[in-house]
């Protein structure tokens, strides 16, 4: 399912659900142990898993920039920096599962962010194949997402907050 994307004064928000049919535990191990987090985003590393600790995204050119752990509370949110911008995950529990939100908190829209976006949507997609043991193909998935978010981002743009 696309993001939902809201403008506020001073920004916007994109908010992504997925209903995954796997318990807040397994999901909430895919987001912060570092072997599994790195199957579905390689560049993530968790320094320190606490309030104030660092995640880590490898620039992939020998240099790494450091996110600030904003908000954790076990098995339900980890909230981090992003740049200049926010990104939090939320698990919610449910009959089936559970839901994983993910917003991000985006101050201005770039030329990047739709890229970003679609990142996010195929991350997410990738979790819950991951879950059921099945793979997707990632770089055809973005390419799909991409004009999209392009979309999106450009609606958002001329919309009022």
């Amino acid at each position: 399912m696309q993001a939902e994307l809201k403008k506020f004064e001073g920004g916007c928000i994109a908010r992504f659900e997925r209903h995954l049919k796997y318990s807040v535990a397994k999901v909430w191990s895919y987001l912060t142990e570092n072997e599994l987090l790195k199957t579905w985003f390689s560049e993530l590393h968790i320094d320190e898993l606490r309030e104030g600790g660092k995640i880590k995204f490898d620039m992939q050119d020998g240099t790494f920039e450091a996110f600030t752990i904003l908000e954790l509370k076990k098995l339900s949110v980890l909230e981090f920096t992003w740049g200049s911008d926010q990104v939090r995950f939320e698990l919610h529990k449910n009959p089936e599962g559970c839901l994983l939100v993910l917003e991000e908190t985006i101050k201005t829209i770039t030329n990047h962010t739709p890229k970003d976006l679609a990142g996010w949507h195929v991350c997410l997609d990738v979790i819950a194949a991951l879950l059921d043991d099945e793979t997707i193909e990632r770089d055809k998935e973005w390419k799909k997402w991409y004009p999209k978010y392009v979309e999106a981002t450009n609606q958002i743009i001329k919309s009022e907050p």
